[in-house]
């Protein structure tokens, strides 16, 4: 699946796209094994409460389910203006 990374998320990888070949169930596994890759992923998934997920564009919770999704995309909350 593809995973976009926006914002800081993007700045703390150093990507902003990336294909990822996963085992994960939810959107909570798939940071888990993000973050086990490198420091970088750990440094940008450390706290997810300054995060928010999109999966095929469509906002969702981190328990969500992965099963049949091609777009995962990792953002800061955006705030109105």
């Amino acid at each position: 699946m593809d995973v976009l990374y926006f914002a800081w998320v993007r700045e703390r990888i150093g990507l902003p796209k990336e294909t990822v070949e996963t085992s994960a169930v939810t959107v909570a596994e798939l940071i888990e094994e993000l973050k086990a890759r490198e420091e970088r992923y750990a440094a940008a998934f450390a706290d997810l409460s300054a995060l928010r997920v999109a999966l095929d564009q469509e906002l969702a919770e981190f328990d969500a389910p992965l099963e049949g999704v091609r777009e995962v995309a990792f953002f800061p909350p955006m705030t109105g203006g």
